[in-house]
């Protein structure tokens, strides 16, 4: 593929930069097609490639003084001057193709003859090369039409952080948040001792309930179990075992296991294999995080938790569960949140541009590069 016409680019252009750039590099290529043409361009690649095709196919065949060789040349010379005698008369570059013929008009063929045809052939192969070049732009203008889109999508979400970094600029940083961490502290405290002993005292059968019961809930994200060991607790009586129990048997010995389960070697197959899963499986999908979400969605988040804390807890961990609820119905709930984020999530740093005003620069200066951005891949391009 001809470089020739390649527009240089540089490590620092912008993907707006580099889309106009591949653009131009376009528009460039088809205006040197019209200079040199338009069509007559491609009927001239065209004859070009067949031409320089018959060369390359025969270089090996049409070469020494054998009789294969000989025929293989006059079958070479019929088929170039045929191409050449159907070439327009005023086809660009005709000269050239009469003068590679003129290179192999002999009753015996060199491999310098052909690259002497070759060479003869050069002047028609700029038009290939403006056509390749025309291809080529276009795959460019592809290529940063591509890359512009990813950048667009870069953009909303550096906007989303700045735009957060504002919202949290607003927070009171002094505010009293440990009216919020306290019951949440204490909710999580609870429930993870609750589990604990939960997984001691529970069949692994009724966990696995709890654990299918929870798909039908968004906020109460459990991971499912494996569908071989879900089978497994479901079928066998070795699923009136606990957890803590079946991960004990697991590591012992089949003729041990005989005395204590019905089928040593499903549990082997089934429980030794899946020691992490089952290891994994706690109170963190029932617990609240730090700082919390805004008070619709905790609202909603305990809401769902309430009949796993019921079954898992007593009712002191469903009352401590409550506690969180009614916060999301304090009027302060949003300042002490909206302060809770931003001293969790504001580092020295972003305080340090909020106070200089960076971020309000860069977000005027990211909503801008979005804007053109957008114009820009609003263009149909021949892609």
């Amino acid at each position: 593929m001809s470089e020739r016409l390649r527009r240089p680019e540089t490590e620092e252009e912008t993907p707006l930069e580099a889309l106009e750039a591949a653009r131009e590099r376009y528009a460039e290529a088809e205006r040197e097609i019209e200079t040199h043409g338009g069509d007559a361009v491609e009927h001239a690649a065209r004859a070009y490639r067949n031409a320089t095709e018959l060369l390359e196919n025969y270089v090996d065949r049409a070469t020494g003084t054998g009789r294969d060789n000989f025929k293989a040349y006059v079958q070479l010379e019929g088929q170039f001057a045929a191409l050449v005698e159907n070439l327009p008369d005023d086809l660009r570059g005709r000269e050239a193709f009469e003068q590679s013929l003129e290179a192999i008009d002999k009753r015996r063929l060199s491999e310098s003859d052909f690259e002497r045809a070759h060479d003869e052939l050069e002047p028609a192969a700029r038009y290939s090369d403006l056509l390749e070049e025309r291809e080529a732009a276009r795959g460019a203008v592809d290529e940063a039409r591509t890359a512009a889109a990813k950048r667009l999508r870069e953009i909303d979400d550096e906007i989303d952080d700045r735009e957060r970094l504002l919202e949290l600029a607003t927070a009171d940083l002094d505010a009293p948040v440990e009216r919020l961490r306290e019951p949440i502290e204490s909710y999580n405290e609870a429930i993870r001792e609750a589990f604990a002993d939960y997984r001691l005292e529970a069949s692994a059968r009724d966990i696995f309930s709890l654990l299918d019961r929870s798909r039908w809930y968004p906020f109460v994200d459990y991971d499912q179990p494996p569908s071989d060991l879900c089978e497994y607790v479901e079928t066998s009586p070795d699923g009136e075992h606990t957890i803590p129990e079946l991960l004990e048997y697991a590591d012992q010995s089949r003729s041990k296991l005989a005395h204590y389960v019905a089928d040593a070697d499903r549990l082997k197959r089934r429980v030794a294999t899946q020691q992490t899963y089952l290891d994994g499986i706690d109170a963190e999908p029932l617990t609240i995080a730090w700082p919390p979400g805004p008070a619709g969605e905790l609202r909603r988040r305990t809401r769902e938790y309430r009949p796993f804390v019921e079954r898992v807890g007593d009712s002191e961990t469903v009352s401590l569960l409550r506690d969180v609820r009614r916060l999301t119905y304090d009027d302060e709930y949003d300042r002490l949140q909206t302060a809770a984020q931003a001293v969790a999530q504001l580092s020295p740093t972003e305080r340090d541009r909020l106070t200089d005003g960076d971020i309000d620069d860069e977000l005027e200066a990211l909503r801008a590069e979005r804007a053109a951005l957008e114009d820009a891949l609003e263009v149909d391009d021949p892609v």
